[in-house]
């Protein structure tokens, strides 16, 4: 069957236009009505490039009390995403063959979205097995590195693009290993601690030393880079500086856009996140969005257990999928960002930077992949509505003006609200 979606607004274009769909492709688009054996109206919505979360922990396997592919992709699809990039850190870790093989039939098995899977590093020799399995990049979390342990991942990193098909994209947290233990080691001295601590416990410093760090053996060993949940300003500048002579990309997270460290006094653990909320004179802004930004939702969901067990021994993670896209449609409403920017910070952009060649675009031959946009749709969040298996956001009881209305995946619709 083929299928015409009719009344289509388009960011770029003027007027209402129709697309039709055959065997998940895009294979034409009018001003003219279009004749398909289903029809959908979106009722004069916008219609925007399937939305791409670069940055997701679905916690499958081995940790799915928190979330599983099921429940996350779920979750993506009602946000507004019809890709997700899951990230290695379950147990086992994605950083073998057999654990990557592993995971590729569980997505394959319970996604309602599209999906890719970075991998975890290794030895190079495992790192050549996993190539075969095509991993969309891999990650290297440099807070559980010493220097000397970075060195090596990386020139291992280098090597494999020279003898794989590895395309030499390195995805980096970036928190310095020796800062974040040094001063974690001195609150503790503290008679007492409050959530706000963490801040300091994982200061700026070390995001921007390690942003420093991360960019400099990226260049020397001729590797793709891209910055995870950039918090800090100063990595900021540092991260589009480099970006002028080498292969730098970066993502935002909604709370580091919308909230600072003065939000622990409010939410508790419940914000616990790596890095850290930053104080406010350190903190990116909302107005840091601009044409060339990629929004990655660092969807990390736990169990209200695993918020609630104080400051050092509760979990770090927010679940974000849900609450995203509204929250910076809301942006748009009250004037702060400009409208025709989101379908590059949500979809264009991570598609060129993870080589998603057939998404990112709506475009004759590409995905049919789509965001359907009601942008004044207002409403309050409710943990409760969520598709996600999390409890817990700071954004609940918050007020939107802007929603995802309907998501389309490979010409298939997944969710719809219209």
């Amino acid at each position: 069957m083929d299928l015409v979606i009719k009344n289509c607004r388009l960011v770029d274009r003027k007027g209402e236009y129709n697309i039709k769909i055959e065997d998940g492709k895009i294979t034409d688009i009018s001003k003219n009505p279009l004749k398909g054996d289903e029809i959908i109206d979106i009722d004069h919505n916008y219609i925007m490039p399937g939305f791409i979360d670069p940055h997701i922990h679905f916690r499958d396997p081995g940790l799915t009390q928190k979330e599983d592919f099921k429940t996350g992709s779920l979750a993506a699809a009602n946000g507004g995403f019809t890709t997700v990039i899951d990230m290695p850190n379950t147990l086992p870790k994605t950083n073998t063959y057999k654990a990557l093989e592993e995971k590729i039939k569980i997505a394959d098995e319970k996604s309602a979205v599209n999906y890719e899977l970075q991998a975890g590093h290794n030895t190079l020799e495992e790192m050549e097995k996993m190539i075969s399995l095509n991993p969309i990049s891999f990650k290297v979390f440099m807070d559980l590195e010493s220097d000397e342990s970075l060195e090596e991942i990386f020139e291992n990193l280098g090597k494999l693009k020279q003898t794989t098909d590895y395309n030499g994209l390195v995805c980096v947290h970036c928190e310095k290993k020796s800062i974040v233990e040094s001063e974690t080691e001195k609150l503790k001295q503290k008679e007492e601690n409050k959530p706000i601590d963490y801040t300091y416990a994982r200061p700026a410093r070390s995001e921007d030393e390690s942003v420093k760090q991360a960019i400099e053996l990226a260049g020397k060993n001729n590797l793709r880079l891209h910055i995870c949940h950039l918090s800090s300003s100063k990595s900021l500048a540092l991260a589009k500086e480099a970006s002028k002579t080498q292969p730098v990309s970066w993502e935002f997270t909604p709370h580091h856009l919308l909230l600072d460290n003065s939000a622990y006094n409010i939410y508790g653990t419940f914000v616990k996140t790596n890095p850290p909320l930053r104080e406010m004179k350190d903190s990116v802004r909302i107005t840091d969005l601009d044409e060339t930004s990629i929004i990655g939702t660092d969807h990390a969901p736990h169990t209200l257990e695993d918020k609630t067990k104080g400051v050092w021994m509760s979990s770090p993670g927010i679940p974000n999928l849900e609450t995203v896209v509204p929250l910076i449609l809301t942006e748009v409403n009250k004037g702060n960002i400009d409208l025709e920017i989101i379908p590059k910070i949500f979809s264009e952009n991570a598609s060129k930077v993870y080589g998603l060649e057939n998404k990112g675009e709506i475009a004759i031959g590409k995905d049919a992949d789509f965001t359907v946009i009601d942008l004044k749709r207002e409403g309050k969040f409710n943990i409760d509505e969520f598709k996600t298996k999390a409890e817990y956001s700071p954004f609940d009881g918050w007020n939107y003006i802007g929603m995802p209305v309907m998501t389309i995946v490979n010409g298939k619709v997944v969710m719809n609200k219209i």
